[in-house]
């Protein structure tokens, strides 16, 4: 039986962005007692960011701590380029950005939450899936996630 309107009501990622990854990553390391994963989101020409519908060439430094069976936080300090990282450390500051949920059927889950006022914000594609930011600032108090692996 389906969970919600996802169908899932499992929380794989909670999102934090950050403005020095480095700093914080240590920080979460020594708190946690769980060494980070770095990455870097792929350019353009890779990940095919798309930021309210129009080519991003923005990039994130990421830090991932796997803290449950299913759970990662994640850090994000992104560059200067537009998007939804960007606007939202600029407007509200460093802290909570999003929860993650995986999804079959990423276009349906986006058309879906698109019906409940919660528009696309950015999508993008990463080795071996894609995601989608969605805005739910109004309804959930934050951006909802949507990881679809292939």
């Amino acid at each position: 039986m389906a969970k919600g309107v996802l169908g899932t009501d499992l929380v794989v990622q909670v999102g934090i962005l950050v403005r020095d990854i480095k700093k914080t990553a240590a920080v979460y390391e020594e708190f946690l007692g769980v060494k980070p994963r770095f990455d870097r989101t792929g350019p353009i020409e890779q990940s095919q960011t798309e930021y309210l519908g129009k080519p991003s060439k923005a990039r994130a430094q990421l830090a991932f701590f796997k803290v449950g069976q299913n759970l990662d936080i994640e850090l994000i300090e992104p560059d200067m380029e537009k998007s939804t990282w960007r606007h939202d450390l600029d407007a509200y500051g460093e802290g909570v950005h999003h929860i993650a949920f995986f999804v079959k059927g990423m276009k349906d889950a986006i058309a879906t939450l698109e019906k409940r006022d919660m528009p696309l914000l950015q999508k993008g594609e990463y080795p071996g899936g894609r995601y989608a930011y969605i805005g739910a600032n109004e309804q959930l108090k934050l951006v909802i996630e949507l990881l679809e692996n292939d």
